[in-house]
């Protein structure tokens, strides 16, 4: 085992909990772009979340700034998340999402907010 893959696994044992045996397990051999889980737990979360240069809180600010000018909704599923882990408020969750409106315009701040309200369970 390579020591990104390591810290990969690490770092998703730490921020997403729930989700970790299947990541380290991956996706099966044969499946379509199997290689793709392998790729996001050694590159992803190995190198680049393993980083000293800015903190999991930071990142996760980031990431979810980026993900939301993408439109990458799946993506903002698992990162909602993830940021509560990483120390990121819901109150501060609201505020990004306000801040991109102002940037990316209202659609996809809305895109945001409806899947925050769907991973907070709290749609209205």
């Amino acid at each position: 085992m390579t020591d990104d893959r390591e810290k990969g696994i690490r770092l998703v044992r730490e921020m997403i909990p729930v989700a970790a045996a299947d990541v380290e397990k991956g996706l099966p051999e044969g499946a379509f772009a199997h290689e793709l889980s392998e790729l996001s737990l050694v590159n992803v979360f190995g190198r680049l979340w393993a980083r000293d240069g800015l903190d999991r809180r930071s990142r996760s600010l980031v990431t979810l700034g980026i993900l939301i000018a993408l439109g990458s909704t799946e993506e903002l599923r698992i990162h909602f998340a993830i940021a509560l882990q990483n120390g990121v408020t819901r109150e501060e969750l609201d505020e990004v999402v306000y801040h991109a409106s102002g940037y990316l315009g209202f659609p996809a701040a809305n895109t945001a907010r409806i899947i925050g309200s769907e991973v907070f369970g709290d749609e209205g």
